[in-house]
């Protein structure tokens, strides 16, 4: 059997591109793809919770998993020289098709698997980096990150006066919430930022 597999981490993302890449290369080379595998879900998540990793139990000898690319089946090397291992056990394969792999049981393949991995692995964490570097120097600077402030802070920034004479008073700040119509999580990091 040949097996399509297409995953994204998010629904914001769309499954389309990855479906049109494998139908146009198994036109191509007159193929037929028996069974499509689609998830929305995160490579963070483990194999055994995402439907790859039931797709790879019904693995059998000869059959072809075809995906876009290496990245779709794992995050990280091990999983990927995991599931790599699994289908050289089972005498399957793996296609990619933008690393233009057939990775089987030879091994050219399992050195390309793991050179493409660690490669990866390396890409992700230099990226990683780089945005915690961003946003320290952000934060350093002074710039609010997250989520700008929504209307309910800025309400309270006008009713300023009003909750610091409520405090005052001993009214506590679930009161104060109901008082001036937003959530108790509102108002206690209001007063964290502004009242310390």
């Amino acid at each position: 059997m040949i097996y399509g597999y297409i995953r994204v981490s998010t629904d914001h993302q769309h499954t389309e591109n990855q479906h049109h890449e494998i139908e146009v290369f198994t036109a191509k080379n007159n193929l037929t793809v028996d069974k499509w595998v689609e998830e929305i879900i995160s490579s963070r998540k483990p194999l055994h919770e995402r439907r790859l990793g039931k797709i790879l139990k019904k693995l059998k000898k000869g059959d072809i998993l075809i995906a876009t690319e290496l990245s779709r089946l794992g995050r990280n090397l091990l999983e990927v020289m995991g599931i790599l291992q699994e289908c050289l056990e089972k005498d399957c394969q793996i296609w990619t098709l933008k690393e233009n792999y057939r990775l089987g049981a030879d091994i050219q393949s399992k050195v390309l698997a793991f050179a493409f991995s660690l490669a990866s692995e390396i890409e992700r964490q230099l990226i990683s980096e780089r945005t915690k570097i961003s946003l320290q120097r952000l934060k350093d600077e002074g710039r609010h990150l997250g989520r700008p402030y929504g209307s309910s802070y800025q309400k309270l920034q006008k009713q300023h006066d009003r909750l610091v004479k409520l405090l005052k008073k001993g009214v506590s700040k679930a009161e104060i919430a109901r008082n001036l119509s937003c959530s108790w999580l509102t108002v206690h990091r209001y007063m964290q930022r502004n009242l310390n």
